[in-house]
């Protein structure tokens, strides 16, 4: 809480619901959770970065369109934020969703702030190559603060760009409190009643390992005939845009040469986060076959801990930091054999399956949205108590 005994106002920069995408969908739980954290109805602005067609989306009084492409709107909306309430900036940083070549229009956003600026990465290269590294460099330095989701992130800045550890904080990606108690209603109404489900959730595209996993469910299904493998999500917009759903049908023809159409389920379409909350609970077993070891976040894979269901993944960057100790839950990309293996193996001895759906649920205990808000806003309060210390010492 700032001097005047008030909870500080925050300006959150990132995209915004109703877009239909991740960052857009986390910076909004994130704001209300720091609301809930605060105990009041205080209307926290965001600065929505935006298209010019998604402009009349952000209506409201407390909602600020950022147009993406145009650099003059970043420097009007630094005055705005200047001009202002608002104590501090809370700016959620993906490559691609500011404008500029890397994102860099952002960089001229903090540089015109006169506001105290937290910056949240949602990606960090342990390898930072160009343009990216020197656009997230002048980025990390801009900021007052850094919050990272993954604690390898905290090196890879350190030692990339020589931020000061004590400028980094790890918070864990937030997630819904788990609720269990539509699990078999779900299941009935997907067919998944008397069947063991693997379940994978993203937008689709190449990169997610789905041909490895549909290989490793072939080899498994003789042992555990009741196996579902269910594949949810829409495919991934830029993939659309480039070679329409020419994916999604190599995958369904993959499923045919493999004779998985008794054990494969494909959801196409947008699915809205209360539902995916319900899927995810309903499923028995969370899966990221994800081939890139660099992945540093993976919100899905956060949810999935968040609602206690027990995970078999690739070791990537993120999933090797959610559940260190617990390494028996990670396995090779490519190695079919040892995914066909682990798979029978769980289904088959159920008190396996239950031992790690206890101890994802410890994990993702501390990881829940409640939490974060309030982790956050005793960021925030620092932050601003540690910059009025300074103005006084300097007065």
């Amino acid at each position: 809480m700032i001097a005047n005994g008030r909870f500080p106002q925050i300006a959150y920069v990132s995209t915004y619901v109703p877009k239909k995408c991740g960052l857009a969908t986390y910076t909004y739980h994130l704001r209300e959770a720091v609301q809930q954290a605060k105990g009041n109805r205080q209307q926290d602005p965001v600065v929505a970065v935006c298209n010019e067609e998604e402009r009349s989306d952000y209506r409201e009084p407390w909602m600020w369109p950022l147009l993406k492409p145009d650099l003059e709107d970043y420097r009007r909306t630094a005055e705005t934020i200047n001009q202002s309430a608002v104590d501090i900036v809370s700016l959620q940083h993906e490559f691609g969703i500011f404008g500029g070549d890397a994102g860099v229009h952002a960089v001229e956003l903090l540089k015109r702030l006169e506001k105290p600026a937290v910056v949240t990465f949602h990606t960090v290269f342990e390898k930072p190559a160009e343009p990216y590294a020197s656009v997230q460099k002048q980025i990390a330095e801009l900021s007052d603060h850094l919050i990272v989701m993954n604690r390898k992130a905290i090196g890879y800045l350190h030692d990339s760009f020589g931020i000061p550890l004590e400028k980094i904080s790890f918070i864990p990606h937030g997630t819904p409190l788990p609720n269990r108690s539509g699990r078999a209603a779900t299941r009935r109404a997907h067919g998944w009643e008397n069947r063991k489900v693997l379940f994978t959730f993203g937008l689709l595209g190449r990169s997610k390992g789905i041909e490895f996993a549909l290989r490793a469910v072939a080899g498994a299904v003789q042992a555990v005939p009741e196996l579902m493998y269910v594949i949810a999500g829409a495919t991934h917009p830029e993939v659309r845009r480039t070679e329409g759903e020419a994916y999604r049908e190599e995958l369904t023809a993959l499923i045919r040469e493999l004779e998985l159409e008794h054990h494969v389920q494909m959801i196409d379409r947008y699915i809205p986060e209360e539902e995916l909350s319900a899927l995810m609970t309903a499923a028995d077993l969370y899966v990221t076959p994800y081939p890139g070891m660099q992945q540093i976040t993976s919100g899905t894979l956060a949810y999935a801990a968040g609602l206690g269901r027990p995970i078999l993944s690739t070791p990537y960057c993120y999933a090797r930091d959610l559940v260190q100790g617990h390494e028996e839950m990670l396995l090779p990309y490519g190695d079919v054999h040892a995914w066909s293996a682990k798979i029978i193996e769980l289904f088959s001895y159920p008190g396996m399956l239950g031992r790690w759906e206890r101890i994802v649920g410890e994990i993702g205990r501390s990881m829940h949205w409640p939490q974060a808000g309030a982790q956050h806003l005793r960021l925030f309060d620092h932050i601003l108590n540690e910059q009025r210390a300074k103005v006084a010492g300097v007065g």
